[in-house]
Formats: structure tokens, sequence, C-alpha cells
């Protein structure tokens, strides 16, 4: 499957689910310490807007604390439909997947960055949903894609701590549930 249409999919996963949350949910626990369900919709959708500058050739200097704070105003369904169309937006334009983008990290190839991102929206895609009681089943093609590019890159980011330690699953587990173990995270969570 194409990575640009894996992304769209993890994208449109993520908003369908944002759109689950009830009203009460927001204070909700995630399986991310110290997050609410607010602060981890914030999270990626500041990821989105980030994208979309980064693409554009900015430096992470050059858009500063632009996208610090809430994003999601008072309607966060909205704001996460917004901020993922224009980052899918972003990602189709017919060179973007040939630039080199500016992440604090270093420059990085677009094609790696769109990597990250579609890890970004699958596992706190599944993370929303376990804290909110919805579907938790991500999309199998992009579970294989993002497993297939995150095999080699586990353990640089265990070093730089940007996952939490791998969990130890059964030989016998799914995929998805051994790629979100990959990512530290226990496929049995519950709030």
């Amino acid at each position: 499957m194409d990575l640009l249409e894996t992304y769209r999919r993890s994208l449109a996963e993520f908003t369908d689910r944002v759109a689950q949350v009830d009203p009460g949910q927001w204070s909700d626990p995630t399986p991310c310490p110290d997050w609410d369900v607010r602060t981890l919709v914030n999270h990626v959708v500041s990821e989105d807007r980030w994208s979309v500058a980064l693409l554009a050739g900015r430096t992470v200097e050059e858009v500063g604390d632009r996208y610090a704070g809430d994003q999601l105003g008072p309607d966060p369904a909205a704001a996460a439909r917004e901020a993922a169309g224009q980052a899918e937006l972003a990602f189709t334009h017919p060179t973007a997947l040939r630039r080199t983008v500016h992440l604090s990290a270093g420059d990085t190839p677009a094609d790696e960055y769109l990597h990250q991102l579609l890890a970004e929206h699958l596992i706190h895609g599944w993370d929303l949903a376990v804290a909110i009681g919805a579907d938790p089943r991500l999309d199998a093609d992009a579970v294989a894609e993002c497993a297939r590019w995150f095999t080699r890159r586990i353990t640089d980011y265990q070093r730089g701590e940007l996952v939490r330690p791998g969990v130890d699953m059964p030989a016998d587990a799914g995929a998805q549930d051994r790629l979100l173990a990959t990512f530290g995270r226990d496929p049995d969570w519950a709030p």
C-alpha cells in the first residue's frame, strides 16, 4: 500500500475517534501517563499543524511557540478535522515527499517524517479509542506499514526516550498488538 494512502487512513481514523469523544470524557485518563483525552488530542492536532509549516520549509525556530498551548478551542472535533485536512493537503502537494523538513532532531527526508506522523496518528488513535471506549481496531495496512518502518528504529526511539520500553507479547499476538507493544503500550490497557 502507498505510504500517503496509509497516512490518510490514519488521519481519518484519528479524527473519527475525536468526533466520538463525549463532552464528559475530555478529562479521562489515557494510556499516556499524565495525559488526559484533551491533552492527547491537543498533542496530535499540534503535530498536524507543525507538519504544514515544516513541509512549507520553515524551521523549528521560525515556527517558535505558535503551536504551543491549546489548539482545540471550544470545538475539538472541528479543530482536529481542520488540522488533519491541512496536513493531508500539505503532504499531497506533488513535490512534498521529495522535500527535506527541518525537525528539532535535524534535517529529515519528508517521507521519513510522514512515517513518523503515520505512527503518531495510529498509536495515539489507539490511545484515544481505548480511553473513550471506542473500537480500538486500526487499519491493518497502516499497521503493517508502520511496523515495517518502526522495526528499524525501535532502539533509537527507546534510547532517545521517545517511546516507553516495549511490552512482552505472546508469540501468537496479532500485528496490531505487536505494534502497540513496540511503542510501549499494553494492548489490554483499560481506564
